[in-house]
């Protein structure tokens, strides 16, 4: 698997960088696909830890004939950012903030720092840089120069190249210039600097085309095509030769240095989600709208709502604005600094939308209005779900895709609804449709005609459908690329849209800076044709063997059963980087590696199952490392806006591996504990020494792979299940899980629970099997024995059968356990059975905030209460349930940690090489916050894991809300002294 294309490369790098430089197939995989539909394997790949290390790969680069692509976070979706390069990962390292003037509101970054990042640390200064993009929580800022990347309130604060002041940069030949404000006389440059003769040389090819690019360059904002040739015209009184660079594509220089100029952060704003009953009206009002001074004016049509509704976390927000059942969606945001004018200019957009003869009493075309948005909350779930609009397209299951090509052109705004209306016809006659949403401020709305990419037909058909649709464009005098760059989409058109002369020109700035094509080749000049199937992600020789799988996949198409379509899901966009919010992807957050984030696994799935990455790939050691650090937190199945299921896949491989290699000693003792714990129970004392003596813990770690460094659970008496129900005959009925991890480790929290319930007036029934405790299964699920975990799943279900089709609710107390009840049991078994058991499954606090509010005797046990929510929690939005659970002990503030996972996740913070990963995710956000309690703060976690982690790494204990909601009723319950 580790074959390398360029040794003596790979040699050179190595001896020369600190940083990381990997040469093998699968880190090559990682790289060789952005959020575009190409694939091309790249050379190998370099992080460096330093722009001087940076640089120095570029010049050996250069001495060895190869290559160079600069990479950020690969979220373009024209495909610039895959070569058959070396490529340069600048997002790893390379993300200080050098330099930040607040009086004058400019910053200096490194390339690799990230657009949220950067605006983390601006906020406390009352600034940011204002080119929000969708892709904020992952995209660079030298990705952004690149593209010259434009936000949704570009209509305010410009493009990318608006807020460019200079930038620090290395040529082809190794030269290091500052390319920024120069004089027109470039009597500020001082002869021996190398940026003389080439800023004598761009000046004069600007002169030379200034009346060609004033004819044919699109007069709209939204245009990125091409290198910015007008700011190199004569006569301008703001040269500034960093504004060649943006927009560029990586193919003119390396960025190493970026100053930027910052805004004043957006204080309160007003939006208006405008109801259209026809989505051509809502295209040609737009106009008018913009006359009303809007920061913002976005639209999504009625195919991306009904797609964000079937998001599970999408769809609390779309129900929160919606309105009857619109064809499309106008949000306007107004941003003054008054807020009693935002209110004003809401007023008047609601006059305005009146005056055009729509109301909600009227029917078709004339039926729609405004509902106005206020509050700051939810003002942000509209624009998060706005911002996800692309990868919301890509949610469609079947083979066909949303595919993006014709997707950004910009037009006029007087000719919007003309040019949607005429771009649709031509989706029609090529037997397509488009889903249309984004940026109707500017003319540029998003539309991917949905396309099987590996069908000769609908190759064929893009290619009539771009020809024609950039015709139109340009008889608009619109733009065929207003926002996502050229790259391989893009770049065969510009003779096209720009004419033999000025293409010409590119290639001359082309060679002004970079003769031998070192940087970048390929892109914006002398591209492949845009639908050379050879570098497609789909080639024309792209296909998955069947294979065998244990879950249900039936859903998606493809090979084994629909494990290929599943994989196939993931569109590259890149959301899984996310380094702040949300949960996923741990432990990318932690290490920062491609291998470690849910794109980084999913494609090197992809390409194994699909023979590229050599034999057996699937069962190999590269994959085994490449899931190492997957958590099977479950994240990505609630967050990654195409619901990429990495836990679930990660099942299937580990069962792949098992069944040829079979099961470690560690992974036996983790799998099969469920079976001996009974016996090992017996025997609590003699366990319980491993962590009293050190030696007996070092020989644990030696042999059974448990770190030496990390307690194991300390066995106790276990819980012994009742002979008949508990509570009063006649109390509402409820079916008890008894986990094995309560079961043996901490039986309290059985207790507890039916103390509440219990107190509730329930009748608890705690249902048995024959043999053997009930087991969900999900420790053979992590160990890859899914026959076993299906022996499990079977046994509950059959003990719960008589519960469930009584319509008694099943609970349970450990959340990885009875979430296994909804997601992974009926995917193991496939049965009517199972899924009437997932819909009877309710973790503790959702039955209990469901029904047992007013029901409890409650009084006051402590003033505050910090709670950390379990992965399989926020996955399975269940998260609410529990702090409205805890806030019905009286008087009792609850408090909830902004955290991703514990890093304990089940048995992987436990194991000697996952260690120190483990408590690096701790140490990100959730143990700082523990620390930080005060002593009498009360401290929750559902999760065994999770409070085991608190217990190691903060010396703090922390209770299932269950043993907290047990304490409150046994107060309430104590007699007055």
């Amino acid at each position: 698997m580790r074959e390398t294309v360029l040794p003596g490369l790979e040699r050179r790098l190595k001896a020369a960088l600190t940083g990381d430089v990997r040469f093998d197939r699968f880190t090559r995989g990682r790289y060789a696909t952005d959020a575009s539909h190409y694939q091309i394997m790249p050379l190998g790949v370099v992080a460096p830890r330093t722009i001087e290390e940076a640089n120095q790969a570029i010049a050996i680069a250069r001495e060895e004939g190869v290559s160079v692509l600069a990479r950020g976070a690969g979220t373009s979706q024209a495909g610039q950012t895959v070569n058959a390069s070396l490529v340069i990962d600048c997002s790893k390292y390379l993300d200080r903030v050098l330099d930040l003037d607040v009086a004058g509101r400019r910053c200096v970054v490194e390339p690799g720092i990230v657009l949220d990042d950067l605006n983390r640390q601006l906020k406390p200064h009352g600034l940011w840089f204002p080119v929000d993009i969708s892709t904020a929580s992952r995209a660079t800022i030298g990705g952004m120069v690149g593209n010259n990347s434009c936000g949704a309130r570009s209509l305010r604060y410009g493009n990318t190249r608006e807020n460019v002041i200079a930038i620090d940069a290395v040529l082809a030949d190794g030269s290091p210039v500052r390319f920024g404000p120069i004089n027109p006389d470039l009597s500020d440059i001082p002869d021996g600097s190398p940026l003389k003769a080439l800023a004598r040389d761009l000046l004069a090819l600007g002169a030379r085309e200034a009346d060609t690019v004033k004819a044919r360059f699109p007069q709209v904002q939204r245009r990125v095509g091409g290198y910015n040739l007008d700011a190199l015209m004569p006569g301008r009184n703001d040269l500034n030769l960093a504004h060649i660079l943006v927009g560029s594509e990586g193919t003119l220089a390396f960025s190493n240095r970026i100053e930027l100029k910052l805004s004043p952060l957006l204080g309160k704003r007003a939006v208006g989600a405008v109801h259209f009953g026809s989505f051509r009206y809502a295209t040609d009002v737009a106009q008018h709208i913009v006359a009303l001074g809007p920061i913002a004016v976005e639209l999504i049509d009625r195919t991306m709502l009904g797609l964000a509704r079937e998001i599970e976390m999408f769809q609390p927000t779309v129900d929160m604005f919606l309105r009857g059942d619109p064809e499309a969606i106008l949000f306007v945001e107004f941003g003054e600094e008054d807020q009693g004018e935002n209110f004003r200019r809401l007023l008047r957009l609601s006059e305005l939308i009146q005056s055009l003869g729509l109301a909600w009493d009227k029917r078709g075309g004339q039926w729609g209005g405004v509902v106005e948005v206020l509050d700051p909350k939810p003002q942000a779930a509209i624009a998060e779900m706005r911002a996800a609009g692309l990868n919301v397209m890509m949610s469609m299951k079947e083979q066909g895709k949303p595919i993006s090509f014709v997707e950004d052109c910009a037009v006029p705004l007087a000719h919007l609804a003309d040019y949607t209306d005429r771009l649709t016809r031509i989706f029609e006659k090529h037997g397509t449709r488009g889903t249309w949403y984004a940026h109707a401020s500017v003319g540029c709305l998003h539309v991917r005609p949905v396309l099987n990419l590996r069908l000769d037909q609908d190759v064929k058909a893009m290619r009539a459908i771009a020809e024609e649709a950039f015709a139109l464009v340009k008889a608009y005098k619109g733009s065929h690329s207003g926002e996502h760059g050229d790259g391989i989409v893009r770049s065969e058109f510009h003779e096209l849209m720009f004419g033999a002369e000025l293409v010409h020109a590119f290639e001359q700035v082309k060679h002004c800076f970079d003769p031998n094509g070192l940087f970048n080749p390929g892109k914006i000049v002398r591209a492949p044709k845009f639908d050379d199937r050879n570098v497609f992600r789909y080639g024309p020789h792209y296909r998955a063997d069947d294979m065998t799988t244990q879950l249900d996949w039936s859903v998606y198409p493809g090979a084994g059963g629909g494990f290929q379509g599943a994989i196939e899901m993931c569109n590259n966009n890149g959301a899984c980087r996310a380094l702040t919010g949300g949960v996923m992807c741990p432990s990318y957050r932690v290490t920062r590696n491609e291998r470690d984030v849910t794109r980084g696994r999913a494609n090197a799935l992809r390409l194994a199952i699909t023979g590229q990455l050599g034999p057996d790939a699937l069962v190999s050691d590269d994959m085994a490392e490449t899931l190492a650090l997957c958590v099977s937190c479950k994240a990505c199945r609630r967050e990654c806006p195409t619901g990429v299921d990495m836990a679930r896949m990660k099942i299937e491989v580990l069962a792949a591996r098992a069944g040829k290699r079979g099961l470690s000693l560690h992974d036996w003792l983790v799998g099969y504990l469920p079976r001996y714990a009974p016996i090992a129970a017996r025997f609590a004392a003699l366990l319980n020494l491993r962590n009293d003596l050190p030696a007996l813990a070092r020989i644990g770690e030696r042999y059974a792979g448990f770190s030496a460094r990390r307690s194991l659970p300390r066995w106790r008496r276990p819980f012994r299940d009742p002979h008949a129900p508990l509570g009063p005959p006649d109390g509402q009925e409820v079916a008890l899980f008894a986990d094995s991890f309560n079961r043996y480790f901490e039986p309290d929290n059985i207790e507890a629970a039916i103390a509440v319930l219990t107190a509730a007036g329930c009748r608890v029934h705690l249902p048995k099997a024959a043999g053997r405790p009930l087991c969900c299964g999900r420790t053979f699920l992590a160990v890859g024995k899914v026959d076993e975990a299906r022996r499990e799943a079977q046994r509950c279900v059959e003990a719960f059968a008589p519960f469930v089709t009584r319509g008694i609710p099943v609970v349970g107390l450990e959340p990885s356990c009875l979430i296994g009840f909804r997601d992974e049991i009926p995917a193991l078994l496939k049965s009517e059975e199972a899924r009437w058991l997932a819909s009877r499954a309710l973790l503790f606090e959702e039955f209990v905030t469901r029904e047992l509010v007013g029901a409890l005797p409650l009084a006051p046990i402590g003033r505050r209460a910090l709670l950390h929510g379990h992965c399989h929690q926020k996955a399975f939005a269940a998260m609410g349930a529990v702090e409205a659970a805890l806030k019905l002990v009286p008087d009792l503030a609850v408090e909830t940690v902004e955290s991703s996972c514990c890093g304990m996740a089940g048995a992987f913070g436990y194991g000697a090489d996952t260690f120190e990963v483990s408590l690096k995710m701790a140490e990100l956000s959730l143990l700082p916050a523990v620390r930080k309690a005060a002593p009498d703060t009360i401290v929750v976690a559902d999760g065994t894991s999770c409070r085991h982690q608190i217990k190691d790494g903060a010396s703090r204990e922390a209770l299932h809300a269950a043993r907290v909601l047990a304490r409150s009723v046994a107060a309430a319950r104590e007699p007055a002294i």
